[in-house]
């Protein structure tokens, strides 16, 4: 097994963001400002439940990781979470990626 690369915040941040533009840069968005730390999927991106699984694959396809606990990022006390923020979602990626 060779050595697990590490992820500091801002090159997870910054992975994020690309893949987010990527995900989303033929669609019709009403949001200035461009994609940062305090973007919220949902309200921000118009972000629906079948783009928040293709996140996900995105994610597990770019970082080469398939075992990284999103239900516990998804879902609080039973219940879907209302609405996802770019920092949180880095956050979570730092505290599992190492």
């Amino acid at each position: 097994m060779g050595k697990e690369r590490t992820y500091d915040k801002q090159a997870i941040l910054d992975d994020l963001v690309k893949i987010l533009e990527e995900m989303t840069g033929d669609w019709e968005l009403d949001y200035e400002g461009g994609i940062n730390p305090g973007t919220r999927l949902i309200a921000d991106l118009g972000f629906e439940s079948i783009d928040v699984v293709q996140l996900i694959v995105a994610i597990e396809e770019h970082f080469g990781r398939h075992d990284l606990p999103f239900e516990t990022f998804l879902m609080k006390d039973g219940r879907y979470v209302d609405e996802l923020v770019v920092s949180d979602t880095v956050d979570f990626l730092h505290g599992h990626l190492g």
